[in-house]
């Protein structure tokens, strides 16, 4: 891997530990009351753009809550990034439901009906 992937790959981990912080303590949205936890972040080549894959617990109605706070604290988020990490660039901050886990959850589902013998 390239240098430049090596430092997309630090600055990705100190941008989740920090969204952790923040999510964790800083930001006082009652949106943000249910349990979340930062999975993954991934930066787009460029510093433009940062991804940020929260796994949500809780009903749809409350997920989609939570989403939409986390959108508005966006701006907080990009400006406490640049001052923290000392980013010359601003990224755009884009927080993602990320399903993984359920959708994990569901295959071993599936595949545990598939293995199991019919009773007659």
């Amino acid at each position: 891997m390239t240098a430049g992937g090596h430092r997309s790959e630090r600055i990705a981990e100190e941008i989740r530990n920090e969204v952790s912080l923040m999510l964790a303590g800083e930001l006082k949205d009652p949106r943000l009351a249910l349990p979340l936890t930062v999975t993954e972040v991934r930066v787009a080549p460029g510093m433009r753009a940062v991804r940020v894959f929260i796994q949500l617990e809780g009903d749809d109605a409350e997920r989609a809550d939570a989403l939409a706070g986390l959108k508005a604290a966006s701006g907080y988020v990009r400006h406490e990034l640049v001052e923290r990490l000392q980013l010359r660039r601003a990224p755009d901050v884009l927080f993602i439901d990320d399903q993984s886990e359920q959708y994990g959850h569901r295959i071993d589902e599936l595949l545990r009906k598939t293995h199991r013998p019919e009773k007659s």
